[in-house]
């Protein structure tokens, strides 16, 4: 069982992530901070294998975090979760060597995704004693087909997330799979796949309009938690 530290100023936002680490079996939560201050403090004194961090805290946020934990060499890995989802912050975060790097908002099985990745590296590393290339190629690629395998056939990680992104920005509007197909530029039929998905697994809800003048039109919304 890993120990997972939550660092997360937002307090439903910390709520949610330790519902989702508390569905995975080999997780458990063992406590929360509102910011890096406190978080760094609390792994002073109690084991942690893994934070979840957010970026954007009061007094010290996540990259300060992440920077003081690699300065004092602590060997607790890290899942970076934020809605910074530019080029230099992903850098950033890449150069620290973090494990995963989830952007706002995202679904439990993304979530379950950055879990598995830490878990595949942690065993994976373990069952060698000594490295060579061949492990280590081994190592990284093993890791790489971890999140491949997650989500179901025809569910690609980046599409998901294009989607995503395309409700959380549009939360006021009512939102059909035609308007989100004409500002992600997928097609139809791929949206309708997606948007089944996200329905299947509470991500977002679906509701029929029959007040159209015509054939009823699916309305889709972002759950408030999500």
């Amino acid at each position: 069982m890993y120990n997972v530290l939550i660092v997360e100023d937002d307090p439903m936002v910390a709520m949610i992530n330790e519902q989702y680490v508390n569905r995975h079996k080999d997780f458990k939560v063992v406590g929360k901070c509102k910011d890096g201050e406190l978080a760094l403090s609390y792994i002073q004194e109690n084991p942690v294998d893994l934070i979840i961090l957010d970026v954007f805290m009061p007094r010290m946020n996540g990259f300060e975090t992440l920077r003081e934990l690699r300065k004092e060499h602590k060997s607790v890995d890290v899942i970076m979760v934020t809605a910074a989802n530019d080029r230099e912050s992903l850098e950033e975060a890449l150069h620290l060597g973090i494990v995963d790097y989830l952007v706002k908002p995202f679904t439990f099985d993304r979530f379950k995704i950055a879990l598995d990745k830490f878990i595949s590296q942690k065993k994976l590393l373990q069952d060698f004693d000594t490295l060579n290339q061949s492990n280590i190629d081994f190592i990284i690629d093993k890791t790489k087909k971890t999140s491949q395998d997650v989500f179901p056939k025809g569910i690609q990680d980046k599409t998901l997330q294009a989607i995503l992104s395309c409700l959380k920005n549009n939360r006021s509007k009512e939102i059909t799979s035609d308007f989100i197909s004409e500002q992600t530029g997928l097609t139809a039929v791929t949206v309708r796949r997606y948007m089944s998905y996200l329905e299947e697994n509470g991500t977002v809800i679906g509701e029929l309009n029959y007040e159209t003048g015509g054939r009823p039109c699916m309305y889709y919304y972002l759950k408030e938690n999500e």
